[in-house]
């Protein structure tokens, strides 16, 4: 429980100052339900426009955004604050989704990995993406994978493949 305690005091929102190196992005330093809403939005309006990827939400979601980004938020809230607020179910919920293609994961890492890293400070983004490729890599494991499958190495950190807008 003082773990859970400690990690919660740790993710208070902050932002910092802008740094004399010409950085002028100003990124959280901390996750709260604030920064995770921003995360949230930011990374599911990049999902919209990348080129396989935003097909796919959108003939899932369409008319439907309104219900699942408070979802998602929930989520990561769960995960990040480790807060217990979400009660879905993700592996079902992605066995359902006939249209996904292995290579699918890697490029929801595609998407995700530059928006954390444009909105968290450089050790906070790198600890949010180590959570979101071992979910990616579950996933991955739960709809592809068969016994003694090594989830693809696109899965783990390296260089953002994807150059769309966001």
């Amino acid at each position: 429980m003082e773990a859970r305690n400690s990690a919660s005091n740790r993710y208070k929102l902050q932002r910092r100052a802008v740094p004399e190196n010409g950085d002028r992005l100003q990124r959280y330093e901390n996750v709260d339900v604030q920064s995770i809403h921003v995360l949230v939005h930011t990374f599911y309006g990049c999902v919209r426009q990348h080129p396989r990827l935003g097909e796919i939400f959108e003939n899932r979601l369409e008319g439907k955004w309104q219900e699942h980004l408070p979802k998602m938020e929930t989520f990561w809230q769960a995960v990040l604050l480790k807060n217990g607020a979400y009660k879905g179910k993700p592996v079902p919920a992605h066995l359902k989704q006939k249209e996904l293609v292995s290579s699918d994961y890697a490029e929801w890492l595609s998407v995700f990995r530059p928006v954390v890293r444009e909105l968290f400070v450089p050790e906070l983004a790198d600890e949010i993406i180590a959570v979101a490729e071992r979910i990616a890599q579950s996933l991955w494991l739960a709809t592809f994978g068969i016994a003694g499958a090594e989830p693809p190495p696109e899965l783990s950190s390296r260089e953002v493949r994807w150059s769309g807008s966001c």
